[in-house]
């Protein structure tokens, strides 16, 4: 099998298991109702996959490896959070955050 067919074929799989992965529920969400406790479990995934995005961005592995744009995402991100948290509104927290972000970068680097 050559290098191109092994991509090619990697990338149909990857792309049958995504889609039969995501349309399952919708396939067979009749024949498999899910409990109340799994529904309510589900309303968190997105801020899981959220956080699971985000922490790793602004905290580094190590202390050593810490940059000052590093320093310039933690406060802006602290900004935008403070900014959600007294006005909850997520447009405000997005726009804040990367304002402050730009700001800062523009001043600092």
């Amino acid at each position: 099998m050559s290098n191109q067919t092994y991509i090619l074929v990697a990338i149909g799989l990857l792309t049958l298991c995504s889609i039969l992965t995501r349309a399952w529920y919708f396939l067979f969400g009749d024949h498999f109702p899910l409990t109340p406790a799994v529904r309510r479990s589900l309303r968190f995934a997105p801020v899981a996959a959220l956080v699971a995005i985000i922490i790793p961005e602004l905290f580094p592995l190590s202390v050593a490896e810490y940059h000052r744009e590093d320093i310039i995402k933690i406060v802006a991100a602290g900004l935008a959070i403070f900014i959600y948290l007294r006005t909850r509104n997520a447009l405000l927290l997005m726009l804040s955050g990367m304002v402050c972000f730009w700001v800062l970068k523009a001043l600092l680097v």
